[in-house]
């Protein structure tokens, strides 16, 4: 390995051909093997010999992608040029996560930081250079300059992706919804080599899919979410919706157990959090 590459992860595993030179595979057999995760490839080791492929050359894909018939089983499939490839791994729970973050680990892609403060977009915000780093599920970017922010990643509230005009090229952007340092919801945009974008939206979806539950929301408590999303204080909350203050805290009380808030105080007073925000977001969008 090169003196920047870093074995990350190194265990034994399986894969399964699903599509082989373009072609869906018709018996797909799963086979043993040995499998190394660096910053800079994924190495797959058997009796056949070794292949050690660049994460420019993969891409995370969705289980929708598979032919029809082919059980995932829980693996993990990729893309590899013409080949999608299913992987599992013995003692890694989660190998898309590790993938993700073995992709990820130290590279350089691009951000616009922040894009969107409050709901208002930053017309000075412009896309700089940034080394991403993941440790101990907290994301931290650093910039050529010195400048540096992090937010945790469960702190994501929503992710929307879109196509964009970034330094000159056409390329997918990633509009990531967090909070920041001072406790603002904000948006980031990242972009880059497609790989970076799909192991980031896979990263970002995997902790949204996770969080979220099967409650549906009411319609008064829909109205106290976005109420809350737009700036109204936990305080005047009654006035606000018209309701009186009762009936506020029991909707809070609800809330909390949903996970959609924190509370902040033992009375009246609680904060978004990230699945509040992305329940908010969607109501907004309902409307």
């Amino acid at each position: 390995m090169s003196g920047d590459e870093r074995k990350l992860v190194d265990t034994s595993g399986d894969y399964m051909y699903a599509v082989k030179s373009g072609t869906p595979v018709d018996e797909p057999q799963w086979r043993s093997c040995r499998l190394v995760m660096t910053n800079k490839r994924l190495v797959l080791a058997n009796n056949g010999g070794k292949q050690a492929l660049p994460h420019s050359q993969i891409e995370v894909l969705d289980e929708s992608a598979l032919p029809e018939g082919v059980d995932p089983a829980g693996a993990t499939p990729l893309r590899i040029g013409d080949n999608v490839v299913l992987f599992d791994a013995t003692n890694i729970s989660d190998f898309e996560l590790e993938y993700c973050r073995a992709t990820l680990h130290g590279t350089v892609i691009l951000a616009k930081h922040p894009a969107v403060v409050g709901g208002v977009i930053q017309d000075d915000a412009g896309w700089r250079k940034t080394r991403f780093q993941l440790d101990d599920d907290v994301i931290r970017l650093e910039f050529p300059d010195g400048d540096e922010t992090s937010f945790a990643v469960d702190d994501v509230g929503t992710i929307e992706t879109s196509d964009q005009t970034v330094m000159g090229e056409s390329r997918t952007v990633l509009e990531v919804e967090h909070t920041d340092e001072q406790d603002r919801s904000v948006e980031t945009y990242f972009s880059g080599m497609e790989h970076h974008t799909t192991a980031l939206q896979s990263l970002f979806e995997r902790v949204i899919e996770e969080r979220e539950g099967d409650y549906e929301l009411s319609e008064t408590e829909s109205q106290v979410l976005m109420a809350l999303y737009s700036g109204v204080s936990p305080f005047e909350m009654g006035d606000f919706v018209g309701l009186p203050a009762d009936e506020v805290e029991e909707i809070y009380q609800k809330l909390l157990d949903v996970g959609a808030v924190d509370k902040v105080r033992v009375r009246t007073e609680v904060s978004l959090n990230a699945q509040g925000r992305n329940m908010a977001s969607e109501a907004m969008n309902e409307q």
